[in-house]
């Protein structure tokens, strides 16, 4: 037999008035409510105190992991490196460009050994203080006064007149 909604509905509300209000259980169900819902309170305090530990501890080894990278693994530019390689690359240059050439001096190259005696020496002070501008402006000048001493003692300017 089917029901249609309405007798469904009028049939549900005749039971439900006709049902005994006071009907005891057999046995008290209280203490059983109780423990259960202590239960579900400290199984909600044990999930909402760990996942804040996690995302602290994880926060910090990514922290830890960024300053290890920075301070540790990504090299310093050294300018150094960059003023000796663009000077050695023109001094060498310059020699080359000068080989078949006489010099007008005998001792330019006791001269060139004293200046390059100079860069061994200032470039050992900049190990300790990379970043020492007064240091890094002379071993610049020492670099053009090497530069200048092969261009001098190859081409002198009376020959260019």
């Amino acid at each position: 037999m089917k029901m249609s909604k309405v007798n469904f509905d009028d049939y549900l509300n005749e039971s439900l008035n006709t049902l005994d209000k006071d009907i005891t259980p057999r046995k008290n169900l209280w203490p059983g409510v109780e423990r259960a819902i202590i239960n579900a309170e400290r199984a909600t305090q044990k999930h909402t105190t760990i996942w804040p530990k996690l995302t602290a501890v994880a926060a910090c080894s990514v922290a830890v992991l960024i300053a290890v990278n920075i301070i540790f693994i990504t090299p310093e530019p050294k300018p150094v490196v960059a003023i000796s390689d663009y000077f050695l690359a023109q001094k060498n240059s310059l020699l080359v460009a000068y080989k078949n050439q006489d010099a007008l001096t005998s001792n330019w190259q006791v001269q060139l050994q004293e200046l390059e005696e100079a860069e061994l020496a200032i470039k050992q002070v900049l190990e300790n203080e990379p970043q020492n501008q007064a240091l890094l402006t002379m071993l610049a000048q020492i670099y053009q006064q090497q530069l200048d001493l092969i261009n001098k003692v190859h081409a002198p300017r009376w020959q260019h007149i």
